[in-house]
C-alpha cells in the first residue's frame, strides 16, 4: 500500500473525527446560552452574542495575519471577499442571531431538534439547485437519525409553551441559513483552504455582530455579573473558535452533505449535557432515540466496500 493510498483512506476517518468533535463543541453552546439567560432579562440575545464574537474576533484575525504572512495562498479577489462576507453573514451572524433569539423562547432540547433539519435542507437544496443526486445511504441515515430525534424530543414537543411558534420559526430560519452556508462554503473551502476560509468568514460575521450591537447598544453590558463574562469566554473559545475550524476541516475531507448528517450527533450530545448540567430529564425513550441517531451516523460514515 502506497503512502498516497493510505492517506486517501485515512481522510474519511479524519474528517469524521473533525466533524464529531465540532458537533460536541457546538452542542455546548445551547447549554451555555440557557445558563446565561437564567441570570435574568438583563442578558439579551444580541448582548450575549456580541460578547461571544468580541472574544472570538482576535483569534480569527490572528489566524488571518499568520496565514497571509506565510504567503502560501494566492491573494483573495474582490469576488472572494464578497462571497466570504455573504457566507460569514449568513452562516455565522444571521444563523447565530436567530438561534440566540429562538433560545429565549424555547428549550435547548427543542432547539436542537429544529436545528437538525439543516442536513435535510442541505441535501434537498443541493439536489434542487446543484443537481446533486441523493445517495441511498444518505437517505437511510437521514431516516434513521430523524426517527431517533423524534423519539428523543417527543415529550418536549408535547409540553411546548405559548411561544413555541415564534421560537420554532426563528430556529428554523437559523437552520435554513446554516444549510445555505454549508452549501456555499464547500467549493471555497477546497480552493482557499479550510483554515483560511473559516478565519475570514468568522471575522466578517464577528464584525457584523458587533455592528448590530453597536446600533442597539446597551450599557448594561459593562455591569453584568462576572459569571456572564466567563460563560461568554467559554462559549467563544470552546463553542465557536475551535468547532468552527474543525467543521470546516471536516467538510474539506468528507463534503458538506456527509458532514451535515454526521452532525446529527449534536442534539444527542445536548441531551446528555442538559441532563448533567441543567438537570433535565433523561429517559429510556430518549436513550433509544440517541441510539438510533448514532446508527444513522454509522451508516453515513461507514466505508464503502471495495
Amino acid at each position: 500500500m502506497t503512502t498516497q493510498t493510505a492517506t486517501s483512506e485515512q481522510r474519511p476517518l479524519i474528517g469524521l473525527l473533525f466533524v464529531i468533535s465540532a458537533a460536541f463543541a457546538f452542542s455546548t453552546k445551547a447549554i451555555i446560552i440557557k445558563i446565561a439567560y437564567s441570570y435574568g432579562a438583563q442578558v439579551t440575545p444580541i448582548m450575549l452574542m456580541a460578547l461571544r464574537m468580541l472574544i472570538s474576533l482576535p483569534f480569527f484575525i490572528g489566524t488571518i495575519i499568520i496565514l497571509e504572512r506565510a504567503k502560501t495562498y494566492p491573494p483573495l479577489s474582490r469576488e472572494d471577499y464578497l462571497r466570504l462576507i455573504a457566507l460569514g453573514g449568513i452562516g455565522f451572524y444571521l444563523a447565530a442571531f436567530l438561534d440566540f433569539l429562538g433560545l429565549s423562547y424555547i428549550s435547548a432540547n427543542l432547539e436542537r431538534l429544529i436545528l437538525l433539519l439543516y442536513p435535510t435542507l442541505v441535501i434537498l437544496l443541493s439536489a434542487l439547485f446543484l443537481g446533486r443526486r441523493i445517495k441511498a445511504k444518505e437517505m437511510v441515515a437521514l431516516f434513521v437519525s430523524y426517527i431517533g430525534i423524534i423519539i428523543v424530543f417527543y415529550q418536549e414537543l408535547t409540553m411546548a409553551g405559548s411561544n413555541i411558534i415564534l421560537g420554532s420559526a426563528m430556529i428554523f430560519g437559523s437552520a435554513t441559513a446554516f444549510a445555505v452556508y454549508l452549501i456555499g462554503s464547500g467549493e471555497m473551502i477546497k480552493r482557499l483552504g479550510s483554515t483560511r476560509f473559516t478565519a475570514y468568514a468568522m471575522t466578517f460575521s464577528c464584525i457584523a455582530t458587533l455592528i448590530h450591537f453597536g446600533l442597539d447598544f446597551d450599557s448594561t453590558v459593562i455591569t453584568l455579573p462576572v459569571d456572564i463574562y466567563v460563560l461568554a469566554f467559554f462559549m467563544a473559545v470552546v463553542s465557536t473558535v475551535i468547532p468552527a475550524f474543525l467543521m470546516s476541516a471536516g467538510i474539506h475531507h468528507i463534503g458538506a452533505g456527509a458532514a451535515s448528517i454526521i452532525s446529527a450527533m449534536g442534539p444527542v450530545m445536548t441531551i446528555f449535557l442538559a441532563y448533567l448540567i441543567l438537570n433535565e430529564q433523561l429517559t429510556t425513550i430518549q436513550m433509544l432515540g440517541a441510539a438510533l441517531v448514532m446508527a444513522g451516523v454509522f451508516v453515513v460514515s461507514a466505508k464503502k466496500k471495495r
